[in-house]
């Protein structure tokens, strides 16, 4: 990664520093930062997750180099390194120490070339990394440290260790490194993103308060440093704080999650991602049942980002928002919508759209059904059988369809659907345990409804024919 370069400083542009870190500080005092950006474009780190991580649990592509570099002998590499390191040799399998390039470091190697001999493999570990070759990263990596080079040109071979160490899910080796890398460092203009990486690393391993607290110690670092590159502390700082949020987010912490969120959103800086942002805002008052506040971020979401992809859930959950208040007419049209939004969206995410076209029907439907609201039901479930005619979607949505007509006393039609699911059995070679339930049901039901249908025939020419019989008699005049 390309760090910010020290400039020399004049008198006038002390003044303009002193100025811009007081801005800093003002901005950091709020914790509200007015850019946001792609923080570390050359190093990615790996997607975070809320999922604990062993770390003595080495996976299948671990790193057993880093195994023997416990902070003593990195400390030892980087005071006082060891005789340069050996030719390689043409073994499949180097031994550490070996470089398996050409180019050995050598104490005779001028210091133009041994620097240049150094950046090649350097860079040769970092292709290494980038095409999953943590091994091969990892001995390239290891042999440098081993050699005579600088202090200074070992600084970017420990960091890239550490991304290795992280790559291979080594987790607790690339915490120790990257702690070993701020204690030799000290005031690198890359501490903030060293935090920000172990913040990231400790939310991957689990230990959440441990992340949080680095992301903190981003914040209040990047005011220690010079501000040679004020655009890039911001970006690290804000990148900090969306972090503390999405952790909170992961951990179901919504309060917590609701309220960073709302703060980065009163100003929102030029380059952020709202939408994501607006989305997470909206799931935490979900989470929270804060129903008012879902409705009107939902709302508001869909206005302000009609094309993104997670309108279909906004939908889902505005709906079931206001459902909860008991707006079963609002929480009707917003499933309607969604429903309808097929064809214009069947080349945009069709899966993620079908899932929450499904989802919303489904539940909405069902809450509608059990409360007696059999008309808007049927509503629902006649749109959500048009979307799509395999039979393991439809068949069940006309099953769903069926019960409805029943509720509403229209048992021919109710049969008719029931036949309609028999019918189609031919279509499933191999089908399911829980569609061979359903076509069993619909059998079973129907043949139910006929019985009834019959008996109620029989019960009223019962009712007819005994009227008949005995008519009733007329009333005496008063």
């Amino acid at each position: 990664m390309r760090l910010p370069q020290n400039c020399r400083q004049t008198p006038g542009s002390r003044v303009v520093l002193r100025g811009i870190s007081t801005l800093m500080a003002g901005l950091l005092g709020t914790l509200l930062l007015p850019v946001q950006g792609q923080v570390l474009p050359a190093d990615p780190v790996p997607v975070a997750s809320s999922q604990a991580t062993d770390p003595s649990q080495a996976p299948s592509n671990a790193v057993p180099e880093l195994t023997n570099l416990n902070p003593a002998s990195l400390r030892d590499m980087l005071s006082n390194p060891p005789a340069p390191a050996p030719a390689p040799s043409n073994s499949d399998s180097p031994e550490l120490g070996q470089l398996p390039t050409p180019g050995v470091l050598s104490t005779n190697t001028p210091a133009p070339d041994q620097a240049r001999i150094f950046q090649s493999q350097l860079e040769h570990a970092r292709k290494s990394r980038a095409a999953k070759d943590s091994s091969q990263a990892a001995q390239i990596l290891t042999a440098l440290l081993r050699t005579n080079a600088p202090v200074e040109l070992k600084r970017p071979v420990l960091f890239e260790l550490a991304l290795v160490a992280q790559d291979a899910e080594q987790f607790a080796k690339a915490q120790q490194i990257f702690a070993q890398y701020l204690q030799v460092y000290k005031d690198d203009p890359s501490t903030p993103e060293v935090l920000l990486r172990q913040g990231l690393i400790y939310r991957q391993m689990g230990v959440n308060d441990m992340a949080i607290s680095k992301f903190y110690s981003v914040m209040s670092t990047a005011l220690k440093l010079k501000l040679d590159n004020l655009d890039y502390y911001k970006k690290l700082v804000l990148q900090a704080q969306i972090e503390i949020a999405d952790t909170y987010y992961l951990e179901a912490k919504y309060t917590e999650a609701a309220d960073y969120f709302t703060r980065l959103l009163k100003n929102p800086p030029p380059g952020l991602d709202q939408s994501q942002i607006e989305y997470k805002l909206i799931r935490s008052f979900s989470g929270l049942s804060n129903h008012v506040e879902t409705i009107a971020h939902g709302q508001t979401f869909i206005e302000a980002h009609p094309d993104s992809a997670d309108v279909p859930e906004v939908r889902f959950l505005l709906a079931a928002a206001m459902k909860s208040l008991n707006h079963n007419q609002d929480a009707l049209k917003q499933v309607l919508l969604l429903l309808q939004s097929q064809r214009e969206n069947s080349r945009k995410n069709p899966e993620l759209w079908a899932y929450w076209q499904r989802k919303a029907g489904t539940e909405i439907a069902a809450e509608l059904f059990k409360e007696g609201d059999y008309m808007d039901a049927l509503e629902i479930n006649l749109s959500l059988a048009d979307l799509n005619k395999t039979p393991e979607w439809q068949l069940p949505v006309w099953y769903q369809t069926a019960l409805v007509y029943e509720q509403l006393q229209q048992w021919p039609k109710a049969m008719e659907i029931y036949q309609n699911i028999i019918d189609r059995r031919p279509e499933v070679a191999d089908p399911s345990p829980s569609l061979l339930s359903l076509f069993e049901m619909a059998k079973w039901r129907k043949d139910y409804l006929a019985w009834l249908e019959k008996a109620k025939t029989t019960d009223q020419l019962f009712q007819s024919s005994a009227t008949n019989r005995h008519p009733a008699a007329p009333v005496a005049a008063q």
